[in-house]
C-alpha cells in the first residue's frame, strides 16, 4: 500500500473530482437533504448548517496512509458544479483493502456519472494506492447501488440479514467486491 495525497483533481470524460470547498455546502444540501436521496444512507435529511459541517469535513480530509483514512471529493461536472461525491477509505493496512460509496443528486442519477466517477476511484486504488480489494457495503434493496457495483464489475460477496440497526428498524446488508487483478482484467 502506498501513500495518497489527493492535492490534484482527478479528471475523467465528463467529471472533476476534487476536494470539497464551503462553496459547495448548496449543492451537497440538494442531496443530503433529500430524502430519496438519503433513503439508504445511514442519516436522515440534513439542514444546511450539519451539511456545512460535513462539507468541511470532507475539505479537510485528503491523505490516504493509515487504517481508517478517508477521502470523500465531490464529483463535478462542468457547468453544473458539484453533483455527488465518492467516499473511499482504508479499511485494513495489512490486507492493503479499501471501501467505495457515492451519492449523487436525484437530477444526476441514472446518467452513468456514478460508474466514472467510481472507476476514477478504482483506478486511484489499484493503482497509486496498490490496493488488492475494494469492497461496497450497501443495503440491498438499493437497485441502483447494486447495479453500480455490478457494472463496475464487483462480485456479489455476502448477504447479512438483519445485520444492523437502521432508521428504527432491523436491516440488511449487501457486500460487494472486487480484486486488483479484475479490475485490470476487465
Amino acid at each position: 500500500m502506498n501513500p495518497f495525497e489527493f492535492s490534484e483533481p482527478i479528471a475523467t470524460e465528463r467529471l472533476t473530482l476534487r476536494l470539497m470547498t464551503h462553496d459547495d455546502t448548496d449543492a451537497v444540501h440538494a442531496w443530503m437533504s433529500d430524502p430519496e436521496v438519503v433513503r439508504y444512507q445511514l442519516y436522515e435529511p440534513r439542514d444546511r448548517e450539519v451539511v456545512a459541517e460535513k462539507v468541511a469535513e470532507m475539505a479537510a480530509q485528503s491523505t490516504l496512509a493509515d487504517r481508517d483514512d478517508w477521502i470523500q471529493p465531490g464529483v463535478e461536472l462542468a457547468g453544473h458544479g458539484i453533483i455527488g461525491s465518492i467516499y473511499f477509505k482504508l479499511a485494513s493496512l495489512d490486507d492493503e483493502t479499501g471501501e467505495i460509496g457515492w451519492a449523487f443528486t436525484r437530477a444526476y442519477q441514472g446518467k452513468g456519472y456514478a460508474a466514472e466517477a467510481a472507476s476514477a476511484m478504482l483506478d486511484l486504488a489499484f493503482g497509486p494506492l496498490g490496493l488488492h480489494r475494494v469492497y461496497a457495503e450497501l443495503d440491498p434493496r438499493n437497485d441502483a447501488s447494486v447495479a453500480l457495483c455490478l457494472r463496475l464489475g464487483m462480485r456479489h460477496e455476502a448477504h447479512f440479514v438483519e445485520h444492523m440497526m437502521f432508521k428504527g428498524a432491523w436491516a440488511d446488508t449487501g457486500m460487494y467486491g472486487i480484486l486488483d487483478r479484475e479490475w485490470r482484467a476487465r
